[in-house]
């Protein structure tokens, strides 16, 4: 990592020039069709998706369809950042992979991202049959903020009675108080610390009090998981996201739930996505991807 500033609202814009992305070297060799759609959001913003299907023919059957969140701790971060994951499903599964660009705080700040989410999961419902997507088997996916915000889309769909197939949740930003050991333990400066992820939840909350955080918005605070689809959760034991995510799955499972949890012993925060050749990273995109392949021919 370059060696950078501590993260705050005056190095937010520098933050945001290095984790700007590009799709391009990401398709690269790869026979898959691109489209660039608008989406309207809940509050009328336009909202830019990129949606990529193998380019197998008129005649492919309806494949299922994954909508990728990507990671950036609510402040920073593009549609494109870390697509390369969900692309591998994409090569090995055969899944349409849709990726919204849902705006970020502190311009945007409480519920907005996970309604510009939900926004993104409403069009594949109304467009599954252009895309080739299957509507019953919608995947949402993400990773860090982006795997936070995919479990309060989850949540949201459940309460609105519109279907999701599963949920896989890579390393989540799930729970605004910071109050387990993991959320305190790894200071910066890092990959993601605890100074980090401070302000990106006072970013995204807005100045919101306790009472008002909405579940949507932090996940862990939901009284409620019963209902949700299949999901599956992961993170490094060396991150400050570990405990809350274990937590979550242990109250999928209390709920009744179905969940996968993995745990990598010694992985930092996003490890596979910043060396993804390591052998760690190896074995727990794997992971992924078989849960994937189990879930969808289920």
């Amino acid at each position: 990592m370059p060696a950078m500033p501590p993260l705050s609202a005056e190095t937010l814009p520098m933050f945001r020039s290095h984790a700007r992305s590009r799709v391009e070297p990401l398709l690269e060799g790869r026979r898959v069709e691109r489209r660039e759609v608008a989406v309207r959001g809940r509050d009328g913003h336009d909202l830019a998706m990129t949606v990529i299907a193998p380019d197998t023919g008129s005649d492919r059957p309806p494949s299922a369809c994954v909508l990728w969140l990507h990671g950036g701790g609510m402040v920073m971060g593009d549609r494109f950042a870390q697509l390369d994951i969900p692309l591998e499903w994409l090569d090995e599964l055969g899944v349409v992979v849709a990726s919204i660009e849902y705006r970020l705080a502190p311009e945007a700040t409480g519920t907005a991202l996970v309604e510009d989410a939900f926004a993104g999961l409403a069009w594949i419902a109304g467009h599954a049959a252009e895309i080739g997507a299957d509507p019953a088997r919608t995947v949402v996916a993400g990773t860090s903020a982006g795997g936070g915000i995919a479990a309060g889309l989850v949540l949201l769909a459940r309460d609105r009675g519109v279907p999701v197939a599963a949920q896989l949740l890579v390393c989540p930003m799930l729970d605004h108080r910071n109050r387990t050991v993991s959320s305190r333990q790894f200071a910066g400066p890092g990959v993601w610390s605890c100074e980090e992820n401070a302000f990106g939840w006072s970013s995204v909350l807005g100045g919101a009090g306790p009472a008002a955080v909405s579940p949507y918005v932090s996940p862990a605070v939901a009284t409620d998981l019963s209902g949700l689809p299949t999901t599956y959760l992961d993170a490094g034991s060396a991150e400050v996201f570990r405990d809350e995510v274990v937590d979550y799955a242990s109250r999928v499972w209390a709920a009744g739930g179905q969940a996968e949890l993995h745990v990598w012993a010694g992985g930092c925060h996003g490890f596979d996505s910043l060396h993804p050749g390591a052998a760690l990273s190896v074995s727990a995109r794997r992971a992924r991807l078989d849960w994937l392949r189990r879930t969808l021919s289920a």
